[in-house]
């Protein structure tokens, strides 16, 4: 397969032929694009730039000074969403407490599920759990410790021994488990009375069962 002459990848040959570029290839390089509006209306991306167009300054000191004079209101979704592989593990691995308790949420069993219309819980101490992946897996026990600190909860009779016999627990991640019985009180009961009024049809999750999950 022959490649076209013009095309190189050596940077040299490339800002050469950029920099000393005659005037219609300067028009073509100087192409912006086009806002979302137009691109529909068009359904065209790009367009060669030229004078009296109306333009919007979405990069540079320039835009970054108008947006401290002029600033946008965003959604508080959309300001918090981001693609970056980067973004997303530093806010993952920099998270505060509260937000860890949320990361470290697990899926409800297929009872829990009917009878709360709930999918997921974030997991806490006393709850009881099956692993369903990785070495313990199909083993139950109850939550001993929530390890924020690690992303990982320590379960009973889930340990390993040490070269010195000592046994140590072994920290198992909450996606890798489901819960199986909820250790319910009062915050938990307002937070599955919450998740149930989103859904229609879901009634409220009343005191009487609260009390009947040994919870005075």
């Amino acid at each position: 397969m022959k490649y076209s002459a013009a095309v190189t990848s050596s940077r040299r040959k490339n800002r050469k032929a950029h920099f000393s570029a005659d005037s219609e290839s300067r028009r073509k390089i100087m192409s912006a694009t086009l806002s979302k509006d137009l691109r529909e209306k068009y359904s065209v991306r790009a367009m060669p730039i030229r004078k009296d167009d109306e333009v919007l300054v979405v990069r540079g000191a320039i835009a970054n000074a108008f947006a401290r004079l002029n600033p946008v209101k965003k959604d508080e979704d959309s300001a918090a969403v981001t693609s970056s592989r980067r973004k997303n593990r530093k806010a993952h691995f920099s998270a505060d407490s509260e937000s860890r308790r949320k990361i470290m949420s697990a899926t409800l069993s297929k009872d829990l599920r009917e009878k709360y219309s709930v999918r997921a819980m974030p997991i806490r101490k006393d709850d009881e759990v099956l692993v369903v992946r990785g070495a313990f897996k199909n083993r139950e026990g109850k939550v001993m410790q929530c390890y924020r600190k690690k992303f990982v909860i320590h379960v009973e009779r889930c340990v390993t021994d040490k070269v010195n016999k000592q046994q140590v627990q072994v920290g198992i991640h909450p996606s890798n488990v489901m819960i199986t019985k909820l250790k319910l009180d009062k915050d938990r009961l307002n937070l599955l009375n919450r998740k149930r009024v989103e859904k229609d049809g879901a009634a409220a999750v009343s005191q009487t069962e609260v009390n009947m999950a040994g919870v005075d």
